[in-house]
């Protein structure tokens, strides 16, 4: 029986710890040939998927696109298949690291048209150029603007932070499911979220500022 066969990897770590979670057990039920355990896989994580590659790279059309790659990833991984975790963690971690080619790539495509952008006829113009602008305190209590503030909050911390931050407000994860997709220690989760925290109240600090002054 294959789940016999695998249920230790070459390391003597054990399979079995995660053979009764529900989606391994469909996982593995695909790997011997069951197609419509993926099917319920499929049925169970796309929209996941989707909203959380969307709330990294912040584009819908992409994140759907990015979503199918995730599940053919998965489709593709079942020949050599090892429950070494709960299946969300593991395909979480295809879908982060897929999230984050695809903000590297925009960053490259973006520095490679700055590049081309900041040559001019009197020489190369300096490349950063200092944002001392404060956000329009018009509408700065309006719901879909604190959402926006939050989302470009969120979208500047670093890679680590705002993984940390995404999975555990919008996905609901424990310390132990982030630090699994993150590939850290439960404490490090903690540190990164603490962090987090701090950065986003310092850069959410002028709409919170107004809110009170508002209501005064």
């Amino acid at each position: 029986m294959l789940l016999k066969k695998s249920a230790r990897d070459i390391s003597g770590n054990n399979m079995c710890d995660y053979a009764s979670n529900e989606d391994v057990a469909l996982m593995l039920k695909f790997q011997q040939g069951d197609d419509s355990a993926f099917e319920r896989l499929l049925e169970r994580y796309h929209k996941q998927i989707i909203n959380f590659i969307y709330r990294y790279i912040g584009d819908k059309t992409e994140a759907e696109d990015l979503a199918q790659n995730v599940f053919l990833n998965v489709y593709r991984s079942a020949k050599t298949y090892i429950p070494k975790s709960k299946f969300s963690t593991w395909i979480y971690v295809i879908a982060r690291n897929m999230a984050l080619n695809e903000l590297r790539r925009r960053k490259n495509r973006r520095e490679s048209s700055l590049e081309e952008a900041v040559s001019g006829e009197n020489g190369d113009l300096p490349r950063q150029i200092a944002n001392n602008s404060k956000p329009s305190a018009s509408g700065a209590l309006e719901k879909q603007d604190l959402i926006n503030a939050v989302k470009r909050a969120i979208d500047s911390l670093p890679d680590n932070q705002k993984t940390a931050v995404i999975l555990q407000r919008y996905d609901d994860f424990s310390y132990e499911e982030i630090a699994e997709v993150i590939g850290c220690s439960v404490s490090a989760v903690k540190s990164l979220l603490n962090r987090a925290k701090i950065a986003l109240k310092e850069k959410l600090s002028f709409y919170i500022q107004e809110q009170n002054e508002t209501f005064r």
